[in-house]
C-alpha cells in the first residue's frame, strides 16, 4: 500500500498565520513612526538649544549684550506669530531687544518644518536677550527667565519639548505630554 502523505497549510492555518503577522506588522509601523516623530522632534529641539548657547556665548565672548528674537524675513523682528518662523540672533547694541538697522545680525535661522510649532511663555514671546555674563534679562534691565514649548501639530495628545531658560540664562530641555499642538 502506496500512502502519499501530503504537506502543507490548509486554509484556516493560512488565514491565522497571515492574521498574525498583519497585526504585528501594524504594530511594528506605529513604533517606527513613532520613533521617527520623537527624533525629529529631539532634532528640532537640540537646534533650538544651540541657537540658544550661541547667543549666550557670543554674549560673553564679545562682551555685549546677543539677543535672539521671532523673524520672519531674516532682517527684522516680528512682534506676531509664533517661533517656528524663524530667528535672527544680533548684536543688541542699544539693548532694546528689537533689531535696529545698525546691529549686525549674527545668524540667521530658518523656519522649523512646517508640521512643528515653537511658541514661548510672556518673558521670552518676543526675544531672548543675553547679557555680557551670560544671563539673560528683559530691556528693562529685569532678569529674563521663560519656557519654549515645541511641539508638532495635532489636534489630540502628543509629546513635545519645553525648553526652559533659568535667570542665569541656561536653557535646558525636558520632554512633555500636551493635551494639543495647535
Amino acid at each position: 500500500m502506496d500512502k502519499t502523505t501530503q504537506r502543507g497549510f490548509t486554509l484556516p492555518e493560512m488565514l491565522v498565520t497571515f492574521s498574525v503577522l498583519g497585526g504585528l506588522l501594524a504594530m511594528a509601523l506605529t513604533s517606527i513612526t513613532d520613533m521617527v516623530h520623537d527624533l525629529r522632534l529631539a532634532g528640532v529641539s537640540n537646534d533650538v538649544m544651540q541657537q540658544l548657547f550661541l547667543a549666550r556665548s557670543e554674549a560673553i565672548k564679545r562682551n555685549r549684550r546677543v539677543a535672539v528674537c521671532k523673524s520672519p524675513d531674516g532682517e527684522s523682528c516680528a512682534e506676531q506669530g509664533g517661533w517656528e518662523q524663524g530667528w535672527i540672533l544680533f548684536e543688541d547694541t542699544n539693548n532694546s531687544g528689537t533689531r535696529e538697522a545698525h546691529e549686525p545680525i549674527l545668524q540667521r535661522l530658518n523656519p522649523l518644518p512646517p508640521q512643528y510649532r515653537l511658541t514661548a511663555n510672556n518673558p521670552l514671546a518676543r526675544y531672548v536677550s543675553y547679557h555680557p555674563l551670560g544671563g539673560t534679562v528683559m530691556a528693562s534691565g529685569a532678569f529674563q527667565a521663560g519656557t519654549f514649548t515645541l511641539c508638532r501639530l495635532s489636534a489630540g495628545p502628543g509629546e513635545g519639548r519645553q525648553i526652559i531658560i533659568n535667570a542665569g540664562g541656561r536653557p535646558r530641555v525636558q520632554k512633555v505630554q500636551l493635551e494639543s499642538c495647535m
